[in-house]
C-alpha cells in the first residue's frame, strides 16, 4: 500500500508516520513545506526506515499534481493546515486558502489520479460554541456544526467537499477525524511537538515549567465553568495517531464516516496547569489575561462511535501521563 501524508513533518503527522514506519511495510511519502514542520523530525523518522520526503507547498498545485503523476497512492492522510484559532480571526484568507482551497485541490487530484481513500484531519472547532452544560456531557458527531472562527469554518468546508465528492463518486471514501486537544510526545521521546511560538496549553505550561518562559497566561477566568476557565478534552498524541491507523483499516471494509477523537474527559485550564505543576514539581508564574477571540467555554468529546465502529482503544487516557510526556519532551529539547 502506498500512503501519502501531507504535513508529515509536523506534530501529529509525524506521530502517524512513526507508527506506520514501525508497524507496517507500507510505502510512505511525506509532503511538507517545513513552515511549521521540522527537518529534524524527518531525519529522526528516517532512522526507523526509509521513505520518500518531498519538500513542497500544497499551494503549488502543478508541483503537487506532478507528485500524483509520479507516484501511485492508495490512501491520502491530510494534515497540512494552518491551525491557530486567534490568527485565523486576524488573517481569515490565509486559512481559507491554505486549508480549504488546498484541501479541495488535493481531493480533486485524488479523483483525477484514482486515489480511493482519504483520511482528513479535522477539528472539534467545527462544533462552534455549544451550550456548556450540553458540551460537558460529551459532544456527539451529529451535534450541529456551527464554527465560530475561520479555522473551524475552513475545516468544515473541506468536510463538505469530501461528503459531496463521495456522493458524486461512490468509489471514493473518507474518514473525517475531529480532533479535540492534542498533547504529549512519543514514549521513547524520539519525536514530539517542536512548534515554534506554541499556543497549545500543555506545551506552553511545560515550557514554563522548564524555564523556557518566565510566565504563562490564562486567557479568561470568567467562563461559565466550575472554576471560570475553559474546559477541554485532552488526548495523547500517540492515541490520536493510532486512530489514523485504525481509520486505514476501517476504510478497507466500511463506508465513509465522521468520528470524534477524544477521551470524553473535560479538564479546566487551571486543572491542567496544576497537573503540570504536580508532575514537574515547579510552581511557575501564571497570570490572568483577557479572553482570546474564538475560544468556546467547553469542548468535550463523546467518542463512543470511534470505539464501537473502529475498535479504538486509547492507551494514555490519563492527564498526568499526557503532561509528563510533554514535560519530558521539553526537557529533552533543552539538552
Amino acid at each position: 500500500m502506498n500512503i501519502l501524508i501531507t504535513g508529515g513533518a509536523g506534530y501529529i503527522g509525524s506521530h502517524v508516520a512513526k507508527l506506520l514506519l514501525e508497524e507496517t511495510d507500507y510505502n510512505l511519502t511525506i509532503i511538507d513545506n517545513l513552515s511549521t514542520g521540522f527537518m529534524e523530525t524527518i531525519k529522526t523518522l528516517k532512522t526507523i526506515r526509509d521513505f520518500n520526503f518531498i519538500k513542497a507547498d500544497l499551494s503549488n498545485w502543478s508541483e503537487i499534481e506532478g507528485v500524483f503523476k509520479a507516484l501511485n497512492f492508495d490512501v491520502i492522510i491530510h494534515f497540512a493546515a494552518s491551525l491557530v484559532v486567534p490568527e485565523s480571526v486576524e488573517k481569515p484568507t490565509k486559512y481559507y486558502l491554505n486549508n480549504t482551497a488546498n484541501g479541495t485541490n488535493l481531493i480533486d487530484l485524488c479523483l483525477r489520479y484514482g486515489v480511493k481513500k482519504f483520511i482528513f484531519s479535522s477539528t472539534a472547532a467545527v462544533y462552534g460554541e455549544p451550550d456548556p452544560k450540553e458540551a460537558e456531557k460529551g459532544i456527539k458527531e451529529d451535534f450541529p456544526a456551527n464554527p465560530i472562527n475561520p479555522y473551524g469554518k475552513s475545516k468544515l468546508f473541506v468536510e463538505h467537499v469530501l461528503k459531496d465528492t463521495t456522493f458524486a463518486n461512490p468509489d471514493f471514501k473518507y474518514v473525517i477525524l475531529r480532533y479535540f486537544n492534542v498533547a504529549g510526545a512519543s514514549e521513547d521521546l524520539k519525536i514530539g511537538q517542536r512548534t515554534k511560538n506554541a499556543t497549545h496549553l500543555i506545551k506552553v505550561a511545560a515550557q514554563t515549567a522548564v524555564g523556557k518562559r518566565d510566565k504563562m497566561f490564562i486567557f479568561g477566568d470568567d467562563y461559565p465553568t466550575r472554576d471560570g476557565t475553559c474546559i477541554r478534552d485532552y488526548i495523547h498524541v500517540v492515541d490520536l495517531a493510532r486512530a489514523h491507523i485504525d481509520a486505514i483499516d476501517y476504510l478497507n471494509e466500511n463506508d465513509s464516516g465522521v468520528f470524534n477523537v477524544g477521551y470524553g474527559n473535560g479538564y479546566t485550564v487551571k486543572e491542567v496547569i496544576d497537573a503540570i505543576k504536580k508532575v514537574s514539581g515547579v510552581d511557575f508564574k501564571v497570570e490572568i489575561a483577557p479572553r482570546r477571540s474564538g475560544d468556546p467555554a467547553v469542548l468535550v468529546a463523546n467518542s463512543e462511535k470511534i470505539k464501537k465502529k473502529m475498535g479504538f482503544k486509547p492507551k494514555y487516557d490519563n492527564l498526568e501521563v499526557i503532561c509528563r510526556t510533554a514535560l519530558e519532551w521539553e526537557r529533552k529539547l533543552l539538552a
